[in-house]
C-alpha cells in the first residue's frame, strides 16, 4: 500500500480513502465529489461519517465503532487513525492517516503535502487519539 499525498490542505480524509483503496486522489475526489462529500466541509475531518460513506463507494468494510488507541502493538493490520486531535470552539477536528502492518512491519500513511516522507515510522511522534479497523482494502 501507498500513501496518497493530499491535494488540498483538507483533503486528508479523501487521501486516506484514495490509500486504502489503491487509487490516485484525483479519482478519490471525484467519487467524493459524485456523492456530495466535499474536501472543503470540515465535517470530512471532525466526523466520521464522511469518510465511512466513501470507504463504501469503494467496497471497503470498516468497523462501526471507533475504538480508542492504547498502543501500536494492539493495533489491527489495517486501520485509519485520528492523530493531531484537537477541540476547536468545542468541535473535534483531526487529521486521518493510514495504519498498515505487512510482514510484521508497520507504518503509518500520511498525505500531509509538507512531509519529508509520507511513509511513517516515528511512532513516538504520532499521537493517535483513536482508530477504526479496516476489514478489507
Amino acid at each position: 500500500m501507498q500513501p496518497v499525498i493530499q491535494e488540498e490542505i483538507s483533503g486528508c480524509g479523501i487521501a486516506a480513502c484514495a490509500a486504502l483503496a489503491g487509487i490516485s486522489y484525483a479519482q478519490a475526489k471525484r467519487e467524493a465529489n459524485a456523492i456530495g462529500i466535499e474536501a472543503a466541509d470540515t465535517s470530512l475531518w471532525s466526523e466520521t461519517a464522511h469518510v465511512r460513506r466513501l470507504l463504501k463507494e469503494f467496497d471497503i468494510s470498516v468497523s462501526s465503532k471507533e475504538a480508542p488507541f492504547k498502543s501500536w502493538e494492539e493495533l489491527p493490520d489495517k486501520a485509519l487513525m485520528a492523530i493531531k486531535w484537537r477541540l476547536e470552539q468545542g468541535r473535534p477536528f483531526w487529521h486521518w492517516v493510514v495504519f498498515v502492518r505487512g510482514s510484521g512491519v508497520a507504518t503509518v500513511l500520511d498525505s500531509k503535502k509538507a512531509l519529508k516522507t509520507n511513509i511513517r515510522r516515528d511512532f513516538g511522534r504520532i499521537k493517535p487519539k483513536w482508530y477504526i479497523t479496516v476489514y478489507d482494502a
